[in-house]
């Protein structure tokens, strides 16, 4: 009976929680009662038009909302109710009413690891690049946008993290009895369990506060206390807490994560300001200095135990730098450095990462501040451990010297041309035998030593290298370091000779020339005759004399030599000499067959060989069986291709229309790319009459015969109202066909209409009297064709005013004139 009469209690509380919510959202003091799921339509209206009145959005009631006690779930789904868009859904929306259920009741679809994910505020930072402190060694610690330290919120909840206001506990019970809910902690740093009560966590530990709920849950589910069912806390919500950071490049207050740490803070900071350390950072909590942060620790050996986690109201202080020294020149990190006291030069160095591998580190030049003006001091590589860095200090590092202590050189024809040490009392013969000797084609007379003078002037000595070899004490001289020593070869001093061939041979070429090299041998090397090569060669042969003999008017000595084409040889072995010219020559008959094409309305259309060389088109048309009866005699046209010479000869010539007019290049590209045949228009009834006149064309290789069948129809194209076909009518002419199609349109020109014969040829009206106009004749199968009109540029008021001024001053002066 008691059990049955607290149940009512509960309802009707939760009721009355629910009617209240609906009166008023804003108004309510304790809303930890609240159900969503129990009030009606009516009631999210009320609340829809409340949140209006008040001009708030559900977002901006929120805090305050669970500040009085309101679930995160039961304020989840209170803006699902209220119609929000997808995107705004927490958590605690995507699982609804799916509290107290197991897992088997996911709705179909819904991704249960991203439930499973921490949340956290998300945190937004702009980073600006810093240019006046990019020098500063750490600076780029804080400019990179891809390292942020972040810290992890997908990880296990460190057990000594401390709850505080803000956070929110996943609990749930697992077992016989089962249970599940999110609840925040309320800014008296409490939770609000459903059937449990209110539980204080703030201040305590996870691992402290789990400790406890378990306590307090196990008093209402007599299942946990007998261990039939489990308890787990797990932190689903970072609270996000508040520090100030000071100093640096971005000061100001910063809301970031609970788990975030020194260094987090300090790259949505910027780092510190132009003016800030990086190596004495002070973290302030509860007034105090909590700790020293030496950036450079983390930066050098990766060390990150300064980097400590933050807490609420934390204070990170950058103060102003007080050592800072320039490093400039060979080192692996040039830049500024930040010096602490105590630290020496070699400390720098372990900064900068030492010196590069072109640096002088014999000693560093230091240009230093004495309060009044600047002064240079050197540092010896013993002092680099004991002398300590002054604020201000400008260390250069040179590099090494661009010359060598024990340098020779040995080139030319030695077996192994190279650089070696030198030692002294060496001489020619040690520093030869170490290049492996000479080469079979060394010049043994004389060898060439370039030796630098003690003014660094250059001087030759010359060594006569066979007695050199040959232990001469004083032509084996003894050598300096920087010695230069060429070997000459006998091979350096020969001319190349060359041989050249042209002409029907495979491989034409310029050839090298050998001694006793003879006319077969060179044929051989160029690959031999090609099939039209004739029997005769011709070789032109220098003429080399001491003296000029004018009675000689011959440029070169000309040689006439038959061969056997078939075998590339020759009875007699011509012997060549330097810089012959050979030319084999082809053929005078040795012409391979040649093809017209003839398609159309013949009897046997196909390709034929011209059977002579002054084919005619009569000739191949009355081979291929002579025109069908379905043929038109107005129809028979020649398509011969371009050549590549005809659309040279167009760019060779100058049409003097300017560089900017593109007349010629529209030409050129015309004949290059949109023609590829020009038509010859034939005649054919004059062919047939006469043989022997003009129309009878002779044919070229590659010629293409077309004779089209014959057509009843008239195609009128181009500016008229309808582009037709009109049958053809014998006793109509030019204007009828425009005519039939409705005549010309609007930029249509009469005046230069063409008529297109079905042979290719083309005729074009034109005019007779000053009044009349000769229409060229129709035939079937013809094509008229009426171009656009061009446009022309009316004038305009300002010119004709400016014409009329003109004939007005002229007759002025005509007036004038004639008085």
């Amino acid at each position: 009976m008691k059990k049955i009469i607290t149940v009512i209690v509960l309802f009707v509380a939760l009721f009355q929680s629910s009617s209240l919510m609906a009166q008023d959202i804003l108004k309510g003091n304790d809303l930890s009662t609240v159900r969503v799921d129990y009030l009606s339509d009516g009631d999210i209206a009320k609340i829809k038009s409340q949140l209006q009145s008040n001009k708030m959005t559900i977002d901006q009631v929120e805090s305050m909302a669970l500040s009085k006690g309101m679930s995160a779930t039961e304020f989840a789904k209170l803006k699902k109710r209220l119609g929000l868009p997808e995107e705004t859904k927490t958590k605690n929306e995507k699982k609804g009413t799916k509290k107290n259920t197991n897992d088997s009741d996911l709705e179909e679809g819904e991704d249960e690891s991203e439930d499973d994910i921490r949340k956290q505020e998300k945190i937004e930072n702009k980073k600006i690049k810093d240019s006046l402190n990019s020098l500063v060694f750490g600076s780029e610690l804080f400019d990179n946008p891809t390292l942020n330290f972040q810290p992890n919120l997908n990880l296990a909840t460190p057990v000594n993290y401390v709850l505080g206001p803000g956070d929110e506990l996943e609990i749930s019970v697992n077992g016989v009895q089962e249970f599940n809910d999110n609840v925040p902690v309320s800014v008296e740093g409490k939770v609000n369990i459903q059937y449990v009560g209110q539980i204080s966590v703030s201040g305590l530990t996870i691992e402290a506060a789990t400790q406890k709920i378990k306590g307090a849950i196990s008093h209402v589910y007599s299942t946990v206390r007998s261990g039939q069912s489990q308890v787990d806390v797990s932190l689903s919500r970072i609270r996000t807490i508040k520090v100030t950071i000071i100093g640096s490049r971005q000061p100001g207050n910063y809301s970031i994560s609970s788990l975030a740490t020194v260094y987090n803070a300090l790259f949505l900071g910027g780092g510190p300001s132009k003016n800030g350390s990086y190596r004495n950072i002070e973290l302030i909590r509860n007034n105090r200095v909590y700790k020293n942060i030496d950036i450079y620790r983390f930066l050098v050996t990766g060390d990150q135990s300064d980097n400590v986690g933050l807490k609420d109201n934390d204070v990170i202080r950058i103060p102003a730098y007080v050592n800072r020294v320039t490093v400039e020149g060979e080192m692996k990190r040039p830049g500024i450095f930040e010096m602490k006291k105590g630290e020496h030069f070699s400390d720098l160095l372990n900064f900068g990462s030492g010196f590069n591998e072109f640096a002088y580190t014999a000693s560093v030049n230091v240009l230093q501040k004495t309060g009044k003006e600047y002064k240079v001091a050197d540092i010896q590589a013993a002092q680099y451990g004991s002398y300590i860095p002054l604020n201000g200090d400008v260390y250069r590092i040179s590099k090494i010297l661009n010359r060598f202590e024990n340098r020779i050189i040995i080139d030319g024809a030695v077996f192994r041309p190279d650089t070696y040490s030198f030692y002294p009392g060496m001489r020619v013969s040690d520093l030869i035998r170490q290049a492996e000797g000479l080469k079979e084609d060394a010049y043994l007379k004389r060898s060439r030593i370039i030796r630098l003078k003690d003014d660094l002037t250059k001087e030759i000595v010359n060594v006569d290298l066979g007695k050199a070899m040959s232990s001469d004490a004083n032509a084996n001289i003894e050598l300096k370091k920087e010695d230069r020593i060429t070997v000459y070869s006998i091979l350096d001093f020969k001319e190349e000779y060359k041989v050249t061939i042209d002409g029907e041979i495979k491989k034409p070429n310029i050839y090298d020339y050998q001694d006793n090299l003879t006319l077969n041998d060179l044929i051989i090397a160029a690959g031999g005759l090609t099939g039209s090569a004739s029997k005769r060669v011709e070789i032109a042969r220098m003429i080399r004399a001491e003296a000029i003999d004018d009675t000689n008017p011959n440029k070169v000595e000309l040689f006439n030599i038959e061969i056997t084409p078939g075998s590339n040889e020759q009875s007699t072995n011509f012997e060549l000499k330097p810089f012959d010219v050979v030319n084999v020559r082809r053929m005078a008959v040795n012409e391979k067959p040649e093809m017209v094409t003839i398609s159309g309305a013949v009897a046997y259309p196909g390709k034929y060989v011209l059977a002579s060389k002054k084919e005619k088109i009569y000739d191949v048309v009355k081979r291929a069986g002579g025109l069908t009866t379905l043929a038109s005699l107005n129809g028979v046209k020649i398509k011969r291709p371009i050549k590549k010479d005809q659309i040279e000869d167009l760019e060779n010539v100058s049409l003097n229309l300017g560089e900017k007019d593109s007349i010629q290049n529209k030409l050129e590209k015309k004949l290059k790319e949109d023609l590829k045949f020009s038509t010859i228009p034939v005649d054919w009834s004059a062919v047939t009459k006469n043989q022997n006149s003009n129309a009878n064309v002779t044919l070229l290789p590659g010629d293409e015969i077309d004779v089209s069948p014959f057509n009843e129809t008239v195609k009128v194209a181009g500016n008229v109202l309808l582009t037709s076909e009109i049958p053809y009518n014998k006793n109509k002419g030019f204007g009828y066909y425009l005519d039939a199609v409705g005549g010309l349109d609007a930029k249509g020109w009469r005046n230069k209409a063409y008529i297109i014969y079905p042979n290719g040829e083309a005729a074009v009206t034109h005019k007779v009297l000053l009044f009349f106009r000769s229409n060229p004749k129709v035939v079937p199968g013809a094509q008229i064709v009426v171009p656009e009109k061009p446009e022309t540029q009316k004038m305009s008021t300002a010119q004709w005013v400016s014409i009329s001024s003109v004939l007005v001053s002229v007759g002025v002066l005509l007036v004038t004139a004639f008085k």
